[in-house]
């Protein structure tokens, strides 16, 4: 049996703001979380879009990664992190004990904090070259 529950983000903003803290992506789900800051405990929410199957098979996938959540998440259950799972088709066909290691190292990742962006890495060297609009940029 388990002994950790799991609270469930259920409001819009809740979502977003999971949504701008960390992210770690993996072929099984996606994972985006903040650390609170306030009361501990662990809060997620899950999606999965149209994509990624029926009704059905969604559904079947959010039970999967909910069960996975809880079974891996043992060690970060003090911590005030809310989370939000966004699911892949392939959680649906993927060995159970590789979804809960994938999801606990994933965890592990969030739980550290943000990140540290002092690398600006999401700009492309040498973006100076790309011209910004879709005039030549040349002046005459």
């Amino acid at each position: 049996g388990r002994s950790l529950t799991l609270a469930r983000l259920t409001a819009r903003s809740e979502f977003l703001a999971a949504a701008k803290g960390r992210r770690v992506h993996g072929p099984l789900f996606s994972l985006q979380g903040r650390l609170r800051g306030d009361e501990a405990g662990l809060r997620a929410g899950f999606t999965l879009t149209k994509r990624v199957g029926s009704a059905t098979e969604r559904n079947r996938i959010k039970r999967r990664l909910r069960a996975a959540l809880l079974d891996g998440a043992g060690p970060f259950a003090a911590a005030s992190l809310d989370l939000v799972v966004i699911g892949r088709r392939d959680a649906l066909e993927a060995p159970y004990p590789e979804l809960v290691a994938d999801l606990s190292r994933a965890l592990g990742t969030l739980a550290r904090g943000p990140s540290r962006r002092a690398r600006p890495d999401r700009d492309v060297p040498g973006g100076a070259e790309r011209p910004s609009s879709s005039e030549p940029d040349t002046h005459a």
